[in-house]
């Protein structure tokens, strides 16, 4: 997991999510189940994504296993930045 993108989400839900302020921010941290991103919310994080990482959120991506915690939107970002890989048989 990079730590940079990392930062960069953590960053951007501690500054757009003001219920935040009552809960300690962890990686694993399921931001829809505690109420922390509502479903507004996770508009506002897929056009953080598209903007700050330069990639496109197709609405099959938008599953709790994607947009669950900040550690599986770093895997989420960094699956969908990842150039694709070609299988030779």
């Amino acid at each position: 997991m990079s730590k940079e993108t990392s930062e960069l989400i953590r960053t951007f839900i501690i500054k757009k999510f003001p219920a935040l302020r009552k809960k300690v921010l962890t990686d694993d941290l399921p931001l829809i189940e505690s109420g922390i991103v509502d479903s507004l919310g996770v508009l506002d994080v897929v056009s953080f994504l598209e903007q700050s990482f330069g990639l496109k959120v197709d609405d099959d991506d938008l599953i709790p296993e994607n947009f669950g915690s900040i550690a599986l939107l770093t895997q989420f970002v960094e699956r969908k930045r990842a150039p694709d890989v070609v299988l030779s048989t």
